[in-house]
């Protein structure tokens, strides 16, 4: 008897609002997951390519009202808009439909095809960032069609710029007021509190006159990468035999025997005086995932070590393999590690010819609050510049070195009802984490990044080959969101909601 009135008083009680969104979630809009997700993959909205932003916005002007949304085209963002009360707070919802570049020959099925198979979404944005636009235009139709009584509007951004270095937020923010508060859906679970400074070091390679006919070989091109975020999957080498018959064979050998990094190789390939050296390594997220990565300009500079006749490329590539081997900064003699927030994480991502006709070497830093900026910038340029003297080569550095740390204090009452959000999503309480990769969050007000990845489900695939999600992680991510909703868009406005709690201000 006992045990009917237990399970009868469980039967009755009453569920927060957060269930509510979730069980109008799971029976009324669920089946449209992997549909609208499918759909959206399919436009190659890669960084700059406005065509397809374009078809995209046109996508979510049709399918926003479809969930009972009010859509806006801002020119560089879509607000969906679901509306409170009159004067209601704006609780906002971040995320970017722009999307890295791709090299399909590295993909198993066609990058922006949308392929759906055994549970599993494939295709460029389904983890960063089209995934996590679904889930919340999903969540966002199950908070309007539950009936519950909102606080808020809820407002859902969707930027067009955010991998270019976020000037669609910028334009935006001129015009448009911005959220009173905002969740960027668009790095790792539970909540983020952290975000490493971001810098884009580059450095450019004048090329020797004369010099490079020392040896029997002269380098003809040499380019690696697709993108600064992205660990490089690809490096290029490309050699002409100088004068007379070319022995390459010979002057292979020790090329083909260098003990390599773990899971990269070379190919060479080619006929008479020219031969091709090809490093592959595996692609991967600079800040989310950068241990997964295996660096194949790092590979080939490996490789190429003490083979090539003094130029611009040999210059770049002795310096990769100088400084580049380690992907926490020691290369660069960096050796501070926050008990916190970790090395300064090291991509050397990117080889390319400049405008000015130099060779330039493009590396991604990531790097706590307590080294980032100018004082990063020389420490770096100082060390490029000793070796460059060292070795006789002519370098210039720049670069970007603007964006800084974004911290938030961890008892701030935003960042606690989102672990508590988190907790009933899942079933498992957790603390806030810190993160290497940079979001929207920092430039906006009252904004942190909460979701949609969950560490546990492995690596993280955003910028990767292959990048893919299961359809599981998709629904325990709305799940959470779900939970955030009904808390948030039927609450109380939150007052100072990424302040610490007054009680320990000093």
């Amino acid at each position: 008897m006992l045990g009917a009135i237990v399970a009868l008083s469980l039967a009755v009680a009453p569920t927060t609002p957060g269930d509510a969104v979730w069980r109008e979630l799971q029976s009324r809009w669920r089946p449209r997951l992997e549909p609208l997700l499918s759909e959206v993959l399919r436009f190659p909205t890669v960084h700059g390519e406005q065509g397809p932003l374009a078809e995209q916005r046109k996508w979510l002007a049709r399918v926003g009202p479809e969930l009972g949304l009010v859509v806006r085209d801002r020119e560089t963002m879509t607000e969906l808009e679901l509306p409170g009360p009159e004067g209601a707070p704006v609780l906002g919802l971040v995320v970017h439909g722009d999307l890295q570049p791709v090299n399909a020959s590295e993909w198993s099925v066609p990058p922006f095809s949308g392929t759906v198979k055994d549970g599993v979404v494939w295709g460029r944005g389904a983890a960063d960032d089209k995934g996590p636009l679904v889930q919340a235009l999903l969540a966002m139709a199950a908070l309007r069609s539950s009936g519950l009584a909102r606080t808020h509007t809820v407002r859902l951004l969707v930027g067009t710029d955010e991998e270019g270095g976020a000037s669609d937020l910028d334009t935006y923010k001129a015009t448009y007021a911005l959220p009173d508060v905002s969740l960027v859906l668009d790095s790792d679970f539970p909540v983020v509190v952290g975000e490493k400074a971001w810098a884009e070091w580059i450095v450019l390679a004048k090329e020797r006159s004369g010099e490079a006919a020392r040896g029997p070989v002269e380098v003809t091109d040499l380019a690696a990468g697709q993108a600064v975020t992205i660990v490089p999957d690809r490096a290029t080498l490309t050699l002409r035999w100088r004068s007379g018959t070319p022995e390459w064979e010979r002057w292979l050998a020790p090329v083909r025997a260098a003990k390599l990094p773990p899971d990269t190789r070379l190919e060479i390939s080619g006929d008479g005086a020219e031969r091709t050296i090809v490093a592959r390594g595996r692609a991967a997220h600079a800040g989310m995932a950068l241990t997964q990565g295996r660096n194949a300009l790092v590979a080939l500079a490996v490789a190429m070590h003490g083979r090539l006749p003094p130029s611009a490329a040999s210059d770049l590539l002795e310096y990769v393999n100088a400084a580049g081997r380690d992907i926490g900064g020691r290369g660069l003699g960096l050796t501070e590690k926050d008990p916190l927030w970790g090395s300064t994480d090291t991509n050397f991502a990117v080889v390319q010819r400049e405008a000015n006709g130099w060779l330039g070497l493009h590396v991604n830093l990531r790097s706590a609050p307590s080294l980032w900026g100018e004082a990063l910038k020389a420490r770096v340029d100082a060390h490029a510049q000793a070796f460059a003297a060292r070795r006789g080569a002519h370098f210039v550095t720049g670069g970007k070195f603007g964006y800084e740390p974004f911290v938030v204090p961890a008892g701030a009452p935003l960042v606690q009802r989102l672990l508590a959000a988190y907790a009933r999503g899942t079933g498992h309480p957790a603390k806030p984490v810190v993160s290497a990769g940079g979001t929207y969050a920092g430039r906006m007000t009252n904004a942190i990044a909460f979701g949609m990845w969950f560490r546990e489900d492995g690596v993280y695939p955003g910028h990767n080959s292959e990048e893919r999600v299961e359809v599981r992680s998709l629904e325990r991510g709305m799940h959470v969101l779900a939970e955030a909703l009904g808390d948030l868009a039927t609450g109380a406005r939150i007052e100072h909601p990424l302040e610490p709690p007054r009680s320990t201000q000093r």
